[in-house]
C-alpha cells in the first residue's frame, strides 16, 4: 500500500485553473471539454478528473453511502510535491503561480475586470504613485488636510484615476456581462471569447500613447481646483474655485467636461459599458428633461449643460460627493488592511480551519466550502472573488463526496456572495450608508450581524438537504485538529477583533482598521512564512490601492447620478411613481406598502443586473429610498433593504457573476449553475422583505429590545429552515417531501415573514401541516417497501 501523506487543503487543489508553467488559465473551464471529448496533449495542461468510486456490493444506486473517500492518498503526478517549498510562501516577491491564477480568474469574473500586468518604468511608476497615495489615506486618518475634506478628496481622485489608465487597458471589445450571456446560447463561442480575454497579451501590454495621454488630462482635470495658477478667467486656487460654485469660468466648464469624459472612460475600463451608459441615461435626463411635457411626474424645469457640469465639478453632490469620501476615507483603508492579511496568511488559515471543522462529518465537503466563504467573507467584500478563492480550494472535494458540477457551483456562488454581507468587512456601500444615514459604521456591522447569520443558516440547510437527498458520499479531509490549528495560528482572528472592539470603545472606523493593520502585520512574525517584512507590507499597501482603482472611478461617476437627482428632484417624483402604482392595485395602507417593497425588490434587482453593487446601491438609495421613507420604514431599515438586493444581484439570473465565476471553476453548465444559486441563496430574497413590512422586522436588524429582536430572529429562523426544505424537497432526518408538502412549506416560509402573532400563527401551523405529511409519506414508503430502505434518489438539475 502506497504511504498515505497529508494533503495540503489550500494549494494543491487549485490545479483545475492554473498551469504547472504559469502559462495563462486554460480556455475552457476546468473539466469542461466543450465537445465532450477528451483534450489531445497539445490542448494544455492536463486536468483532474472525477474518479470513480467503488460501489460494494448490496448497495445498488448508493442504497447505503459507500465507504468515506479520504483526501489523503498518494502522491499525484500532476500536483504540486507536497516535500518542496511552496512558492508562495518562499518567494517574498510575490505570490506563487496557482495562488495568481487564482486571483486573475477572480478578477475575470468580478464587477471589474481585469487589468495590465506592469513591469518596467510603468510598474515602477504605478508602484511609487500607489504608495504615495496609500501614505496620504493613513496620514489623512490621524493629521487631516487643514483645507478640508473636498481638498484631500481632490488630490485622492488626481492620484486615482491617472493610475487608472495606466493599470486598466481600453480592451473595446464586447462587455464581459453580454460574453455571458452569449455564452449561454452558444458556450463554445463563449469560451473561446473568454480564452482571449485571459490571453495575456492584451494584459502584459503596457500603457499605449493614449493612455498616457489620458493620464496627463487627467492630472489636470483633477488638480486644477487646488492650483494656485491664473488661467484666464479661472483658476487662481482651491478657494477662488470653491467662490465660482454656480456661476462657472469657461475654464472651468472646459476641464470639468473633461473630468466627466475621463470618469465615464475609467469606469468602462473597470466595470464595462454599463454604468457610463446608465450615467449618461442620467445627464440626458437633466439636459433634456425640461423638453418632457409638465404633466408628466418626472419633467423638471430643465438645466443647462453649465449648471450640470458645475453641480458635478463643484458642489458636494458631485464627483467629490459621499461615495468618493466613502472610497477615499473607508474603502482604501480596508482593502490595504484585506491585503495585509491575505499576505500574513489569514486566507489560507480560515480554509484549513473550515476543513479541519468537518473533516469527519457526512456533509464534510459542503460544510467546508460554506464555512470557507463565511470566513474569508469577514476579510473580503467581494462576492465574484470569494467565490473563485473559495471554490479553487474546495470543488475537489465537493466533486469527489459526488456533487455534480452545476449544484456545487451554486454552493460556491452563494456562499462567495456572503462576503457582501458579512461583518466586520461588508461591502462599498454598506460604508456609503454609514455616511447617508450620519451612524457609526459599527451600527451598520450590527444591523447585518443577524441577517448574515440567517443568510448561511439557509445555505447550511440546503447542504444538509442535498446530501441526504443526493446520496452524497462523505469525504474525510486529512488535515491537522481545528483545536492544533487554532492554538499555532488563532492569532489571525486578533486584528477582526481588534476592529470590533476599538469601534465599540468610540474609535472611528478609519483609525480601528489602521490599528488592526498594525496587530496583523506584528502578528504575522509568529509564523516564519508569512512575516510582513517591510518590502511584504510596501506589497501590501500598492495592492491595497491597486484594489481601490476600480471602485473610486465607480464612486466618483456615482456623483453624475446623485447630483442630476438632487438637481432634477427625480428621487421624489420617482418615490411618487412607485408608491402611486402600488395604490392603483389597492388602498389598503399595508398592502400598499407590501406592494411597494414588491416593485422595489424588483426594480433593484433588475438595476442590480446592469451595474456594480455599489452603483446599484447609489442609484437604488436615491430612487427607491424615498418611497420606503414616505410610507413611513424607518432609515435603517430602508438602507438595508436596498443594501441586500444590490448585493444579491451577483447571484441573480441571468447575468449572476458569482454564479459566473463558480461555473468557470467547477466546469459546470452555466444555466443550471445559475439556478442552483438562486435555490441556495432563495431565503435571502425574502429576509430583507422583513426588515420593511412590519415594525417587529426591525429586531432582524438587532433595533429593539431583547425579546423584540429574540422572537424576529427565531421566526425568520423557521421561516428559512421551512423555505430551504420546501425548495430542496428534503426534510431532514424523516426522507422526501412531494409536491404537496413542498407547496406548503413554501407558503409557511412566506407567511412567517409576517413578523406579527396571526401570520406566524398561521405559517407555523401551515410548516406543522407540511411536516406531517412528509411523516406520513415516509410511513407509506416504508410499508409498500416492506421495511426495505429507500435508495437516495439523484436530483435531476
Amino acid at each position: 500500500m502506497p504511504h498515505r501523506q497529508p494533503i495540503d487543503v489550500y494549494r494543491p487543489f487549485v490545479s483545475p485553473i492554473s498551469s504547472p508553467d504559469g502559462s495563462p488559465p486554460p480556455a475552457r473551464p476546468a473539466n469542461s471539454p466543450v465537445d465532450g471529448s477528451a483534450a489531445s496533449p497539445g490542448d494544455g495542461p492536463p486536468r483532474p478528473r472525477p474518479e470513480t468510486e467503488p460501489t460494494e456490493p448490496g448497495e445498488p444506486g448508493g442504497a447505503h453511502p459507500p465507504n468515506p473517500t479520504t483526501l489523503a492518498t498518494e502522491p499525484d503526478p500532476t500536483r504540486p510535491d507536497a516535500s518542496k517549498p511552496d512558492a508562495s510562501t518562499t518567494d517574498p516577491s510575490g505570490p506563487g503561480v496557482a495562488e495568481r491564477a487564482t486571483r486573475d480568474l477572480a478578477a475575470q469574473f468580478e464587477d471589474e475586470k481585469p487589468g495590465r500586468v506592469l513591469s518596467g518604468p510603468a510598474g515602477l511608476l504605478l508602484t511609487m504613485a500607489a504608495l504615495a497615495i496609500g501614505a496620504l489615506a493613513l496620514w489623512q486618518v490621524f493629521r487631516p488636510l487643514s483645507q478640508g475634506s473636498k481638498y484631500y478628496l481632490i488630490i485622492f481622485l488626481a492620484g486615482v484615476l491617472p493610475l487608472v489608465f495606466v493599470a486598466y487597458p481600453a480592451d473595446l471589445r464586447l462587455p464581459a456581462r453580454l460574453r455571458a450571456r452569449r455564452g449561454r446560447t452558444n458556450r463554445a463561442e463563449a469560451t473561446e471569447n473568454d480564452s482571449d480575454r485571459r490571453t495575456p497579451a492584451l494584459a502584459s501590454a503596457g500603457p499605449t500613447v493614449t493612455d498616457w495621454a489620458l493620464v496627463v488630462l487627467a492630472v489636470a482635470a483633477c488638480l486644477y481646483p487646488v492650483l494656485p495658477i491664473q488661467i484666464g478667467s479661472g483658476g487662481g486656487g482651491y478657494n477662488a474655485f470653491l467662490d465660482r460654485q454656480g456661476l462657472l469660468a469657461p475654464t472651468d466648464l472646459v476641464l470639468g467636461t473633461v473630468l466627466l469624459l475621463l470618469l465615464l472612460e475609467a469606469c468602462r475600463r473597470t466595470t464595462g459599458w454599463i454604468l457610463p451608459a446608465v450615467c449618461l441615461l442620467f445627464l440626458g435626463y437633466g439636459y433634456y428633461g425640461g423638453l418632457l411635457p409638465q404633466s408628466w411626474p418626472v419633467a423638471h424645469a430643465g438645466l443647462d449643460f453649465s449648471q450640470l457640469v458645475d453641480a458635478f465639478y463643484n458642489s458636494d453632490s458631485g464627483f467629490y460627493g459621499t461615495p468618493l469620501d466613502v472610497a477615499a476615507s473607508y474603502i482604501v483603508l480596508f482593502t490595504i488592511y484585506g491585503a495585509v492579511l491575505e499576505l500574513s496568511g489569514a486566507g489560507r488559515f480560515f480554509v484549513e480551519l473550515s476543513a479541519a471543522a468537518f473533516r469527519r462529518s457526512r456533509t464534510a465537503a459542503g460544510r467546508t466550502a460554506v464555512a470557507s466563504g463565511f470566513l474569508l467573507g469577514t476579510v473580503s467584500g467581494s462576492g465574484a472573488a470569494t467565490t473563485v478563492s473559495i471554490g479553487a480550494v474546495t470543488w475537489p472535494l465537493l466533486r469527489r463526496a459526488g456533487y455534480p458540477p452545476e449544484r456545487a457551483g451554486g454552493m460556491l456562488a452563494a456562499a462567495g456572495v456572503g462576503a457582501i454581507l458579512s461583518p466586520p468587512t461588508l461591502g462599498a456601500a454598506a460604508f456609503i450608508i454609514a455616511e447617508y444615514l450620519g451612524v457609526s459604521y459599527l451600527q451598520v456591522l450590527g444591523w447585518a450581524t443577524v441577517p448574515t447569520v440567517l443568510y448561511y443558516l439557509g445555505i447550511l440547510l440546503a447542504v444538509e438537504i442535498d446530501a441526504r437527498r443526493s446520496g452524497v458520499r462523505p469525504v474525510v479531509i486529512d488535515v491537522d485538529s481545528p483545536w492544533r490549528l487554532l492554538a499555532r495560528f488563532g492569532y489571525h482572528f486578533a486584528s477582526l477583533i481588534a476592529i470590533i472592539v476599538f469601534l465599540a470603545v468610540g474609535v472611528s472606523a478609519t483609525r480601528a482598521v489602521v490599528f488592526a493593520i498594525v496587530v496583523a502585520a506584528v502578528l504575522s512574525y509568529l509564523d516564519r512564512t508569512h512575516r510582513l517584512t517591510p518590502g511584504r507590507l510596501v506589497t501590501a499597501l500598492v495592492t491595497g490601492v491597486r484594489g481601490v482603482l476600480a471602485v473610486t472611478a465607480v464612486c466618483a461617476a456615482a456623483g453624475i447620478i446623485t447630483a442630476t437627482t438632487t438637481k432634477t428632484g427625480l428621487g421624489p417624483q420617482a418615490a411618487a411613481l412607485l408608491i402611486g402604482g402600488a395604490q392603483a392595485a389597492t388602498s389598503d395602507p399595508t398592502l400598499v406598502l407590501v406592494l411597494t417593497a414588491l416593485l422595489a425588490a424588483v426594480a433593484l434587482s433588475l438595476l442590480g443586473l446592469a451595474v456594480p453593487v455599489t452603483a446599484s446601491f447609489v442609484i437604488g438609495w436615491v430612487i427607491v429610498g424615498p418611497a420606503l421613507l414616505d410610507l413611513g420604514v424607518t432609515a435603517p431599515a430602508a438602507a438595508m433593504f436596498v443594501f441586500y438586493f444590490a448585493v444579491l444581484s451577483e447571484v441573480s439570473p441571468p447575468t449572476a457573476l458569482a454564479a459566473v465565476a463558480a461555473a468557470a471553476v467547477t466546469g459546470g453548465r452555466l444555466v443550471p449553475t445559475m439556478w442552483q444559486t438562486l435555490r441556495y441563496a432563495l431565503p435571502a430574497y425574502l429576509t430583507p422583505i422583513a426588515f420593511v413590512i412590519t415594525p417587529a422586522g426591525l429586531g432582524l436588524l438587532g433595533i429593539g429590545g431583547v425579546q423584540r429582536i429574540a422572537f424576529a430572529a427565531g421566526v425568520t429562523a423557521l421561516s428559512v429552515a421551512v423555505l430551504a426544505v420546501a425548495a430542496g424537497g428534503w426534510l431532514p432526518g424523516v426522507g422526501p417531501a412531494g409536491a404537496p408538502e413542498r407547496v406548503l412549506g413554501a407558503l409557511a416560509g412566506v407567511t412567517l415573514l409576517w413578523l406579527e402573532p396571526v401570520p406566524v400563527t398561521v405559517g407555523a401551523a401551515l410548516a406543522v401541516v407540511a411536516a406531517a405529511g412528509v411523516f406520513i409519506r415516509r410511513g407509506s414508503a416504508d410499508r409498500s417497501s416492506s421495511g426495505s430502505p429507500a435508495n437516495p434518489v439523484e436530483e435531476q438539475l
